[in-house]
């Protein structure tokens, strides 16, 4: 029979639904806390109630543009939570809206809400001097959250692999469909892909009072591969053999220009992320040196790439998911 939460604290957290989100909650439900979160669309997030026992999970109605609906959803909260972020602009949902006057929304409502502790999840390469409007964004919503709740602790997460991810499943989509995948840049970017999984152990450990208030935190996996040995992967276990077509930055920007029409769901890879590919995207040695890494955190053993993808990549194989096991 389940047991009731152990835990008397809520935690509100804003984009409870979304990929990193959904995952920090079922972490955060398992160690007994309340769980409410707040997202645009509460009605979809049903999914998430079977992660804990019955009403230990609840979904409300925020937008972090309409400041009303944020105060309303931290009411009581003792930890707040914000890992809303978007890969690319669109509509009304801009980097500038969602990145940094959300991210500022969601910290000045918590302080004024009486939050014990709130945690930011940002991004690697944050620069408020970087030419891509998401790097910039991203750093100008650290400023607004340090400046609103100056305790607040900051995630910032190279590229983030599980299975719902929008990096291994775009491009294994991408190889069912086309002979070859753009190898942008020569493909020699680094990356140090980090598991959900363990940046919801980052956020519980912050929770749990393992961090240091005030501090921005880098977190990366295990291994740091380029951007060829990540298509290599994709490609290995999706079971695809695909050409690789040579993009240099220039190219791959015009081309990115030309598919700018088409839905963001449709194009390769958008103009600004390609300005952010001009970039190693792993953990700095001045955070590596401080410890104000995933080790620093507590989490001394993250999972590789291999022990998780292969996994919900079998899906992509040629004759199906279940080939493996047919005699």
């Amino acid at each position: 029979m389940a047991q009731a939460p152990s835990a008397t604290g809520l935690v509100t957290i804003f984009g409870g639904s979304g990929f990193v989100g959904r995952h920090t909650v079922r972490a955060l439900a398992q160690d007994g806390w309340r769980v409410r979160s707040a997202t645009r669309r509460p009605d979809l997030a049903g999914y998430l109630q079977p992660m804990g026992v019955v009403g230990q999970i609840h979904a409300v109605q925020a937008n972090l543009r309409y400041p009303a609906s944020v105060a309303e959803a931290v009411k009581g909260a003792d930890v707040v939570i914000n890992s809303v972020g978007v890969l690319a602009s669109t509509g009304k949902q801009t980097f500038d809206t969602i990145h940094d006057e959300g991210a500022r929304t969601v910290a000045k409502a918590a302080k004024a809400a009486g939050a014990r502790t709130f945690v930011h999840i940002s991004a690697i390469g944050a620069d408020a001097q970087s030419n891509s409007k998401y790097a910039r964004s991203k750093a100008e919503g650290e400023l607004a959250v340090l400046e609103e709740f100056p305790g607040a602790v900051i995630l910032r997460p190279s590229i983030v692999f599980g299975p719902e991810d929008e990096f291994f499943n775009r491009f294994a989509a991408m190889a069912r469909m086309s002979p070859f995948l753009p190898l942008i840049g020569g493909g020699k970017t680094k990356f140090q892909p980090v598991y959900v999984g363990d940046v919801a152990a980052a956020v519980k450990a912050v929770v749990d009072g393992k961090a240091k208030p005030g501090t921005i935190y880098e977190l990366g996996g295990p291994e740091v591969l380029s951007f060829r040995e990540l298509l290599d992967r994709t490609l290995e276990y999706a079971g695809r053999n695909r050409f690789y077509l040579g993009l240099p930055f220039w190219a791959a920007k015009l081309q990115a220009i030309a598919t700018s029409p088409l839905p963001n769901a449709l194009r390769p890879v958008t103009l600004d992320q390609i300005r952010l590919l001009q970039r190693d995207n792993v953990v700095s040695k001045t955070a590596l040196d401080d410890g104000r890494t995933l080790a620093g955190l507590g989490i001394l053993h993250p999972h590789s790439v291999a022990s998780i993808v292969p996994s919900y990549l079998e899906r992509f194989k040629p004759k199906g998911q279940y080939a493996s096991y047919r005699g």
